[in-house]
């Protein structure tokens, strides 16, 4: 079996928000929205890793990323070293104290209203493209007491499932779980959903296919 259920993006629930998601909001980001993004003047909401591996792509082609942190800093969410990388990366800039409460257009994306929160000022700017990096959620409430998870829902597998150098217990074979196989052999995990994963199609889709090869290694297994 290969589960490969991806994960849920939380929502923005702010005015315009839901009637322009796809037409200038996006959840996450892809390789072709950012290609779309040439010299562009973007906007993205969030502060964790995500979103500061975010701007780093989207700063290859946007002319110009604005990162919107509703904190004080990156400090608290965000790994030093993608910190780092955005302070040494000139098109982009870190807004704090702020975040999106309106987005306005008629059938794409034309305006964001802007709250500063330590001011409690509000200010309109023209947008084009906002991409929320707020968190999301794996889809995999259903398998509880079924596979290991890790403390926010995604599934663990191969080394990950290794605790103090030792095997789970449970673990019946007499091999190591393979590199994408879950805590219940023969059960394996690709994409989204599945813990310390890449959040990218091609790193799903790769998944997938690396799956495959260990499901027919498993089946051989059976068969013998």
């Amino acid at each position: 079996m290969l589960l490969a259920t991806g994960v849920s993006w939380r929502r923005l629930n702010i005015p315009g928000c839901e009637h322009l998601t796809g037409r200038g909001v996006y959840y996450g980001a892809a390789k072709t929205e950012a290609i779309a993004c040439q010299d562009e003047h973007i906007y993205l909401i969030g502060g964790a890793n995500s979103a500061g591996q975010a701007a780093m792509y989207f700063s290859q082609y946007a002319s110009k990323v604005t990162m919107l942190v509703r904190g004080n800093s990156l400090t608290k969410s965000m790994s030093q070293y993608l910190i780092e990388q955005i302070d040494a990366t000139p098109n982009i800039d870190v807004v704090t104290h702020t975040e999106v409460v309106e987005v306005a257009g008629d059938s794409k994306l034309e305006t964001l209203t802007l709250l500063h929160n330590d001011t409690g000022e509000k200010e309109t700017v023209n947008a084009t493209s906002l991409f929320i990096f707020i968190g999301a959620q794996p889809e995999t409430d259903w398998l509880e007491g079924v596979v290991t998870r890790d403390r926010r829902g995604y599934i663990l597998t191969g080394t990950d499932l290794k605790q103090n150098g030792q095997r789970i217990s449970g673990w019946h074979l007499d091999r190591d779980p393979f590199l994408l196989e879950s805590s219940v052999p023969g059960i394996f995990v690709a994409g989204d959903v599945r813990h310390q994963s890449v959040k990218r199609v091609a790193s799903g889709v790769g998944e997938g296919s690396i799956s495959i090869m260990f499901v027919h290694r498993y089946l051989s297994e059976v068969r013998a």
